[in-house]
C-alpha cells in the first residue's frame, strides 16, 4: 500500500459540479499512508461545498472496498482554498517497457513450492524457445539466486539516456532479478513496507530486461503490500497460483483466488497447478504415495472452473536440482516434461485471454 495507490482509489471520486476527479483536480493533498493509517486533506475553493461531506464519505469508503484488508484509521481533513493547477511530473522511464507477457505465480501460503515451480517454468519456456525474465519478488526470502545458481553475482550498473540501468543476472537462457543480490544472505531483512516497495519498484523499472516474451514473478505467500505494489506497477496479462493437496494449503489457494477475481484487481487467472500431488520413491517409479491427500487442488479447480494446469509429484530429485542451482526442467527427464506440458499449457491459457 502507497501513496500512488490512495491516488489512483481516489481518482476514481468525481466532484459532482465539475465532473472531473478530485485527483486531477489537485483537491487532494499530502497523503501519508503506514501501516495503520491513511489520512490526507481533501482542498475545497468553495466556503462549505454542499458537496463536501459526501465526497469525504465516498473517499473513506472507496479506500475501504479497494483495501478490504485494511484495519487501520483513515483521517480525511477538510481544508478551504485555492487549488492549485501543477502539471503532472513526467513518467520516469521504465526498463521493462519491451515486456510482451507478464505472469505472476502465486501461492497465498508458503512452502508448497511456489519458487521452484517458478524457476523450473521459466527454464521450460525458455526451451521452448521463448525469451524469458524472472523477478523475484519474495523481499523477505528470495530464493530464486540459489536456484538458478547465481548467488554470488553482483549486479552491475549501465547509464541508458542518462538513467541508471541494472544488469540482470542470466542462466539458463533465463534473466533473473532479486533483492538476494543486493543483501547479505545471513543478515535478516527488517524493512518496513514502504522500504520494501521502494525496492521493489526500482528492480521491476531499472533492471535492463531488454525484449522478453515473459517476465515470471515470483510473488511472496500471502495477499500483501507487495502483491498490491506489484499490481499498481505493472500490467499483469495472467496468474497461476500454486497449492498442494492438503486441506489447510487449499484453504489459502482459495484466498489467492479471491484476490485475483476482485473487481479492483481483476487479473486473469490461467490455472492452477498441484505441487507435491504424491510422493513416487526413485527405486518405486509406478508407486504413488498421497502424502498430502489426494486431488485436492483438482476438485478445487473444477469448482472454481478452473484449469488444472498440472499435477507435480515429490521427488527428490526436483528438490536436490533446485539447491544446486540447476532445475530439473533443464533435464528431458520424466520430471522436466512434466514442467514443459505445464508451460505449454499456460501459453495455451495465456492465448484465450487475448482473444
Amino acid at each position: 500500500m502507497n501513496r500512488e495507490q490512495i491516488e489512483n482509489i481516489l481518482s476514481k471520486i468525481v466532484h459532482p459540479d465539475t465532473g472531473k476527479d478530485i485527483v486531477s483536480e489537485n483537491m487532494v493533498d499530502n497523503i501519508i499512508v503506514g501501516d495503520d493509517k491513511i489520512q490526507f486533506t481533501l482542498i475545497f475553493e468553495k466556503a462549505r461545498d454542499p458537496w463536501m461531506v459526501s465526497i469525504k464519505r465516498n473517499c473513506e469508503q472507496a479506500i475501504r472496498n479497494s483495501i478490504p484488508d485494511f484495519k487501520g484509521a483513515i483521517s480525511i481533513f477538510i481544508k478551504e482554498g485555492t487549488t492549485k493547477k501543477t502539471p503532472k511530473p513526467e513518467k520516469p522511464k521504465s526498463f521493462a517497457e519491451g515486456i510482451k507477457n507478464i505472469i505472476a505465480i502465486s501461492s497465498a501460503k508458503g512452502g508448497v513450492g511456489k519458487s521452484t515451480v517458478t524457476a523450473n517454468l521459466a527454464v521450460a519456456l525458455s526451451k521452448l524457445g521463448y525469451s524469458v525474465g524472472v523477478l523475484d519478488s519474495d523481499i523477505y526470502g528470495p530464493s530464486q539466486p540459489t536456484m538458478f545458481g547465481v548467488e554470488n553475482y553482483e549486479p552491475g550498473v549501465e547509464i541508458v539516456d542518462g538513467i541508471e540501468m541494472i544488469i540482470p543476472a542470466e542462466n539458463y537462457g533465463v534473466k533473473m532479478m532479486s533483492i538476494g543480490f543486493f543483501i547479505n544472505p545471513n543478515d535478516a531483512l527488517i524493512w518496513r513496507g514502504p522500504m520494501a516497495n521502494n525496492a521493489l519498484k526500482q528492480m521491476i523499472h531499472q533492471t535492463g530486461w531488454g525484449e522478453l516474451d515473459f517476465l515470471l514473478i515470483d510473488l511472496p505467500p500471502g495477499t500483501g503490500d507487495v502483491h498490491l505494489s506489484v499490481i499498481s506497477e505493472l500490467k499483469i496479462d495472467g496468474a497461476v497460483i500454486v497449492g498442494t493437496p492438503q486441506k489447510i494449503a487449499l484453504a489459502d489457494v482459495v484466498r489467492g483466488i479471491e484476490m485475483f477475481k476482485n473487481k479492483n484487481i481483476n487479473i486473469p487467472l490461467l490455472g492452477v497447478i498441484e505441487n507435491m500431488a504424491w510422493f513416487t520413491p526413485a527405486e518405486l517409479p509406478d508407486n504413488k504415495y498421497y502424502i498430502f491427500g489426494k486431488g485436492g487442488v483438482k476438485e478445487l479447480a473444477e469448482k472454481e472452473n478452473l484449469p488444472l494446469l498440472g499435477e507435480i509429484p515429490l521427488i527428490l530429485s526436483v528438490r536436490e536440482s533446485a539447491d544446486n542451482g540447476s532445475p530439473i526442467a533443464l533435464q528431458d527427464s520424466a520430471s522436466g516434461i512434466i514442467y514443459k506440458n505445464i508451460a505449454e499449457k499456460m501459453v495455451s491459457e495465456l492465448a484465450k485471454t487475448s482473444k
